[in-house]
C-alpha cells in the first residue's frame, strides 16, 4: 500500500468534510441529517483523494524511482518502494 497515501488520507478527510459542511450551511441546511450526510461524504471521498494527491506527488517529484526492485524486509525501510 501507498504509505503517504494513509498519512494524506486523515487530511484530506477533514478537509473535505469541512468543505461540504460549510456548503451545507451556507445553503441554510442546518439541522443534524445535513452534518451526518456531510460526515459520510468526506470520509467517503478521503481516501480515493488522498491516493490521486500521493500519486501526483511522486510524479512530480525527480528523485522518486518505482522501478526500484521490491525488498522482502520484515519492517520496510525509509528508501523503499512504495507502491
Amino acid at each position: 500500500m501507498d504509505r503517504l497515501s494513509f498519512l494524506l488520507t486523515f487530511m484530506t478527510g477533514s478537509v473535505l468534510t469541512g468543505v461540504v459542511v460549510v456548503t451545507l450551511f451556507t445553503l441554510n441546511y442546518y439541522n443534524w441529517t445535513a452534518v451526518a450526510a456531510a460526515v459520510v461524504i468526506g470520509f467517503g471521498l478521503s481516501w480515493p483523494v488522498a491516493y490521486v494527491i500521493s500519486r501526483r506527488i511522486k510524479r512530480q517529484d525527480s528523485n522518486w524511482d518505482e522501478t526500484r526492485k521490491d525488498r522482502t524486509d520484515a519492517v520496510p525501510r525509509p528508501g523503499s518502494p512504495e507502491v
